[in-house]
């Protein structure tokens, strides 16, 4: 596409090619028209410049509704597998291999054709928009017809981000300074939705939409320009979104609009959206004045630097750590697709002769090279340094977090006094559905139901290992390990086993399938409307009754010299009335989808593994509250404004359905049989799903009491350390307790980089009413089809629509008739109340 570009620009050889191009160009329209109007449609010169509008509101990418400053900062969040500390190939016929890395084959395994789903298999040619867009001067300031960014060209020109944001904020500046100048010369009764919220909308959303550019990239493709390019630029970013969240002016404004006449007349979306604007305000400081207000900004700026300089360090320990080995029987016991992976990353490290079966093999600290040690290898002392390793990750040198972590504490604590709060626990719950006493009462409700269980999971583990032969003291590296050896021998199943039935393209087939049941939507691949950052990113658009709804991308797989671990969604733009582009009444969501699961390997596709399959149906959830909302009003649509310990209700809820047979027989084909997964298979995985439940609930458990612990009662006077007082928590969340030189701390980003602080709990509040909300499908009947829609359409109206524009407790309410139980997820969990 470049060199035909060149050839375009070149008039001396235009006419020698103009009689080929039409005849391609006219073939190609006889044979498939479509493909044909999607090129034109996405010509650069239509496509590609700088937006005539201001966009955005506040950087909702990390789904919470906290402080303003906070919405525009906040990074993503991960899926909630802490243990990943936040964190997933060509031929000339455009075969399944390029898609997802899938082998075309004749035994490819496809699914039948649905209507719902059009055949990932058929990936279709880029248009000119995403391969050959016209380079422009200010990619970071540009975008497509879309709305989205110019990503491959802003990755490519990180020199310009500098520059471009500085030109930005200088922009905003001037119109923030008119905005508080218009209001503030206004007497209350004057003040309206339309000269304070609407301005306020588009200043607010064209700074988060082009910060959260760079953000994602940072996340996805990090490089040493771009940390320095962020590093020098976001304390001025911090600068304005301090300015905008502690305007006095708009602070007045909004108190004159919810103590005046008009109120009333508000819906109740735009009474949300004042409402939280007053607390945002108040929250962000706008109260403080003198010293006060300058500490507070001293402090926000300083926990803005932390924050990035702890994701680094731990980006950084985890790319440390490179294990290399030679003999065969070091590896003993590690699975074919560990072997190969290992293989893989070898030969990427210069060991060009490297094999699956001969080595050398490498591994990292990524999760899908982690892993499979820790469960699968017999060579213990590989298991006691990798675990070792992977627990002190950023923990000493010159990536220690610990004083990283100890000064965001100090930090936290002295802005939440500045603000009247005692902690800074109950600072961040401010803003969420439950306080500080009943987010205790719920995890302590859930642990009393947990901790027995855990330790008759810890005593059937040590006796199954003794009654194996092992008769030394069962350490930390050793629990996984033998846990996966009893889940084999009691229910014949494992990842290896399941792998093979679990490629990518047929997962994805599944979930489209699925979501077009539930909520009546239809999903397509669309790559080539808009450019990417990565050649295995794909974009996708989803329609309802044949209209177009949203957009998303997705980025499979681990990377991890460049791509920090985990999963998240986040959004790129989101739906605005106010915002939408000429010609059309509303814009339209967009999305990105990241997870870091195992990539293809040889000529195989990516084979999934089931925790995998269940990460990438609970990032959809994320996705899908975000594409499907109806709601317009832009400061409250999809996921922004919802608060913190709801937003996880969607996405848990998607989980349940990797479960339900005929969902999961749907997609489960053997990748180079086609063979259905077995019945007998499926049965062992449904008997599997509460194995050590009571293990994995305390897990959980103790991070969130670690987090609330550290928020609020810590005090290093009285506890020691941060690890004396993760200890003192462990004694009543852990059976097996740590190790003295454990520092899982220093990789914990959820709580000190990724937008948990004080809310690690919201997965278990969340998950609460996700398994009260999967249970209203059980009510109707999961074989019932009819039923099924029923009540999947009645879930999209409420919970997938309604966005932040209406109360969480109330939105649960409407779809489920009641208030949330804790019944259902521990049933569903297997466990009982104590």
């Amino acid at each position: 596409p470049r060199s035909l570009l060149v050839i375009i620009r070149s008039p001396s050889v235009v006419w020698s090619v103009l009689p080929v191009v039409v005849a391609a160009l006219l073939a190609i329209t006889l044979l498939h028209p479509q493909p044909l109007m999607n090129v034109w449609s996405a010509l650069p010169i239509r496509r590609v410049g700088l937006s005539p509008k201001t966009r955005t509101t506040p950087k909702a990418a990390a789904r919470k509704n906290g402080p303003l400053l906070s919405r525009l900062l906040s990074s993503s969040q991960d899926s909630p597998s802490a243990s990943s500390s936040q964190g997933i190939r060509q031929c000339a016929a455009r075969s399944q291999r390029e898609v997802f890395g899938f082998a075309a084959t004749g035994k490819s395994g496809a699914t039948p054709a649905r209507d719902a789903v059009r055949a990932l298999s058929s990936k279709p040619a880029r248009s000119f928009a995403a391969m050959a867009s016209s380079v422009v001067e200010k990619p970071l300031l540009a975008e497509t017809e879309l709305g989205t960014p110019l990503y491959d060209q802003v990755k490519n020109t990180t020199d310009r981000v500098v520059p471009d944001l500085k030109e930005l904020l200088a922009q905003l500046n001037g119109q923030l300074d008119a905005l508080e100048g218009s209001v503030g010369g206004l007497a209350p009764a004057e003040v309206t939705w339309e000269n304070l919220v609407v301005p306020l909308e588009k200043i607010v959303d064209r700074l988060g939409k082009t910060w959260s550019v760079v953000t994602h990239l940072k996340a996805v493709c990090d490089t040493e320009a771009l940390r320095k390019a962020v590093e020098e630029v976001q304390p001025e970013q911090v600068a304005f979104s301090l300015r905008l969240s502690q305007s006095e002016a708009l602070y007045r404004g909004f108190k004159a609009i919810k103590e005046g006449a008009q109120w009333a007349t508000l819906s109740e979306p735009r009474q949300r959206i004042v409402a939280e604007n007053l607390r945002d305000a108040e929250l962000a400081g706008v109260a403080l004045q003198g010293e006060e207000k300058e500490k507070f900004n001293a402090i926000q700026q300083e926990l803005s630097k932390l924050s990035t300089k702890f994701s680094n360090n731990v980006l950084d320990g985890t790319k440390a750590y490179v294990k290399t080995i030679t003999a065969k029987e070091d590896v003993d016991g590690l699975p074919a697709s560990a072997l190969a992976l290992a293989s893989q990353t070898a030969k990427s490290k210069g060991h060009e002769n490297s094999t699956a079966e001969e080595g050398p093999w490498i591994f990292t600290l990524d999760i899908p090279s982690y892993l499979p040690v820790m469960l699968h290898a017999k060579n213990r002392s590989l298991r006691e340094e990798t675990y070792k390793a992977y627990l002190s990750r950023a923990s000493d040198g010159d990536i220690d977090n610990t004083v990283v972590i100890k000064r965001i504490l100090e930090l936290r604590k002295e802005m939440a006094q500045l603000l009247g709060y005692s902690c800074y626990a109950e600072v961040s719950l401010a803003a969420k559905m439950a306080n500080l006493d009943q987010a205790k009462q719920l995890l302590e409700e859930l642990r009393m139901a947990s901790y027995d269980a855990a330790k008759q999971d810890m005593a059937e583990v040590k006796a199954f290992a003794k009654d194996n032969g092992f008769d030394e003291e069962l350490r930390h590296w050793d629990v996984n390990f033998w846990a996966e050896r009893m889940r084999e021998a009691k229910f014949d199943v494992n990842d290896e086993i399941l792998r093979p039935y679990f490629p990518l393209p047929q997962v994805m087939d599944g979930l489209f399938e699925l979501v077009n049941k539930l909520f009546g939507i239809q999903v397509e691949p669309a790559d080539g409307m808009t450019p990417i950052w990565n050649k295995d990113v794909r974009f996708f658009k989803i329609s309802k009754n044949g209209e177009t709804q949203s957009y998303f991308y997705y980025d499979p797989y681990s990377r991890p010299d460049e791509k920090r671990g985990g999963a998240w969604m986040d959004e790129v733009v989101g739906r605005s009335k106010v915002l939408a582009p000429a010609g059309s009444s509303v814009r339209l969501p967009v999305a990105h989808m990241v997870c870091n699961q195992s990539p293809p390997i040889g000529d195989a596709p990516s084979l999934m593994t089931f925790r995998e399959v269940e990460t990438l149906f609970h990032e959809f959830g994320h996705a899908l509250q975000h594409m499907l909302t109806q709601q317009e009003e832009g400061l409250v649509a999809g996921i922004r404004g919802v608060e913190w310990d709801a937003v996880e209700l969607p996405s848990q809820f998607m989980e349940n359905w990797c479960y339900h047979k005929r969902t999961l027989l749907g997609f489960a084909k053997h990748w180079e049989t086609g063979e259905p997964l077995p019945d007998e298979l499926y049965q062992k995985l449904l008997n599997a799903k509460n194995y050590r439940a009571g293990t994995m609930m305390m897990r959980q458990l103790h991070f969130a009491c670690t987090d609330l612990g550290l928020h609020s009662d810590y005090d290093p006077a009285v506890h020691g350390s941060i690890y004396d007082f993760e200890n003192t928590i462990a004694e009543t969340t852990m059976i097996l307790k740590p190790l003295p030189t454990d520092r899982f701390l220093c990789s914990f980003g959820h709580i000190f980089a990724g937008g948990y602080a004080a809310g690690y709990y919201s997965y278990k509040w969340a998950e609460v009413l996700s398994a009260d909300a999967f249970s209203a499908f059980e009510d109707a009947g999961l074989e019932d089809d009819d039923k099924i829609t029923e009540t999947g359409i009645r879930f999209r109206d409420t919970v997938l629509s309604l966005g932040g524009g209406r109360a969480p407790e109330l939105v649960f309410k409407d779809f489920r008739g009641r208030d949330p139980s804790t019944e259902p997820l521990l049933r569903h969990s297997g466990l009982t109340t104590a």
